[in-house]
């Protein structure tokens, strides 16, 4: 690592540097917070470790200064003894760590194993969102549909503000998506984006990682554990498919919406949470509502401000834009020379219902590109407009299709079947359960028919 040291002592100073670099490190020393500052602004250093008494300045400003021009830094504070909880508090400003004053150099050794650790796990996630990218299509907020654009505008001018947001829409219309395009858009972009996805846990299981537990609260609670609200704490909590949240929890949701407060499973210490909560579901809360199965005031604590997210079939407008954009995206990561889609396929996409929406439209185009023989889509390579179930595939006089009593095998039936659901369901979890079989299950017969 290049280390910048930060120190008005010259012992320090000198005993770090010779400590450092017989480490294997490039090691530099500056006697001033105003120094370091340049040396940051001209040069690229991964670590900063700054004393917290620099002569006459506090160490304190240095590092928030750091940390405003700087983020991508490491800053470590030394202390003396006497100053431990100014170290505790410039942790709460944003520094790595601490070492304490004098120090030897397994001390040394140690924190610099922590920061080489942790820049391993910064550049891993870097890594893995570039190949998120690389793999999802940039997601588009432009619609040649008034509906669409109006909700747009509806939730990014809602995003500036604390308000909690419902977003409602089938499954696969890109509520998730959007939700954290409006967390982006917020003035807690720099702050947490957690997500609960509340019906893939029991209901013990789900207010637990919902809130937290105490050690022993449960079977199987062997330590204390925090939970969601507290890792979105200052940031935004998503709540995906809210509909589902089991009716005991709704009222401790309601109070941490209402009153910011709430305690883990198992204790009775109140704790506070300042977060601002997005919610979707692809149900009808009010009939929820109505029939009991969900609470009125959480529901109308929830629905400040609320949009529903048209399905694709009824924005045509869009859904030639989003084929192309998709063609588009994976011709160029699969390398296929694909160019366009032709005419009848143009036709096959406007008349297909999606029932799955962007997400079975995402998966069907990749298909295609994939599968095609030639530099455009046919309509073979598309979903068929089937007439109660009868075909799936191709057309029906097609030699390729695929249908039922036809020459078809089992597995071939089974496979393109599984596909279609997997296509438009939100998890494997609900794929599963349209399906009629377990999790478990649905992975082994992808592996073994060679579904994604």
């Amino acid at each position: 690592m290049d280390i910048l040291i930060v120190d008005d002592e010259k012992s320090i100073r000198e005993n770090t540097m010779i400590a450092l670099e017989a480490e294997g490190h490039y090691a530099e020393a500056v006697d001033s917070g105003r120094v370091c500052l340049m040396r940051l602004k001209n040069e690229a250093f991964d670590l900063v470790m700054l004393d917290l008494r620099i002569g006459e300045e506090d160490g304190l400003d240095v590092l928030q200064q750091i940390r405003k021009r700087h983020r991508n830094v490491t800053v470590v504070v030394f202390t003396a003894y006497a100053t431990i909880d100014t170290a505790v508090k410039a942790i709460q400003l944003g520094a790595f760590d601490y070492l304490e004053k004098p120090f030897t150099p397994e001390q040394l050794r140690g924190l610099l194993a922590r920061v080489g650790k942790e820049r391993q796990m910064k550049d891993r996630i870097e890594e893995l969102e570039v190949e998120l990218v690389s793999q999802s299509p940039e997601p588009i907020f432009e619609s040649d549909d008034p509906g669409m654009r109006q909700a747009y505008d509806v939730l990014f001018r809602a995003a500036a503000t604390p308000a909690s947001v419902l977003i409602l829409g089938e499954s696969g219309t890109g509520k998730s998506v959007v939700a954290r395009a409006i967390h982006q858009r917020s003035h807690l972009r720099d702050k947490p984006f957690v997500t609960v996805h509340c019906p893939s846990l029991s209901k013990e299981l789900l207010e637990s990682e919902l809130f937290g537990h105490a050690k022993g609260a449960f079977t199987g609670a062997v330590k204390d554990k925090w939970g969601k609200v507290h890792a979105a704490n200052g940031g935004t909590l998503f709540l995906d498919e809210i509909g589902e949240l089991p009716l005991d929890i709704q009222p401790k949701l309601l109070r941490l919406l209402q009153e910011r407060e709430y305690e883990r499973v198992g204790e009775t210490r109140t704790r506070q949470a300042d977060v601002r909560v997005i919610a979707a579901t692809n149900r009808d809360l009010k009939a929820g509502v109505d029939a009991g199965d969900f609470r009125e005031d959480l529901y109308y604590r929830l629905n400040v401000i609320s949009v529903e997210m048209p399905p694709l079939r009824a924005r045509p407008k869009d859904l030639q834009h989003f084929a192309s954009d998709f063609l588009e995206f994976f011709a160029r990561q699969t390398g296929r020379d694909v160019k366009g889609f032709s005419s009848a396929a143009q036709a096959r996409i406007a008349s297909y219902p999606w029932p799955g929406n962007l997400r079975e439209l995402r998966n069907a185009i990749e298909r295609a590109v994939i599968l095609c023989r030639g530099d455009k889509i046919e309509p073979e390579d598309l979903p068929a407009p089937h007439a109660n179930g009868a075909t799936i595939g191709g057309d029906s006089d097609a030699s390729s299709a695929i249908q039922l009593g036809g020459e078809t095998s089992l597995d071939e039936l089974e496979a393109e079947h599984i596909r279609r659901v997997l296509g438009y369901s939100k998890t494997m979890q609900k794929a599963a359960e349209t399906l009629g079989i377990d999790q478990a299950t649905l992975y082994r017969k992808r592996k073994r028919l060679g579904l994604k």
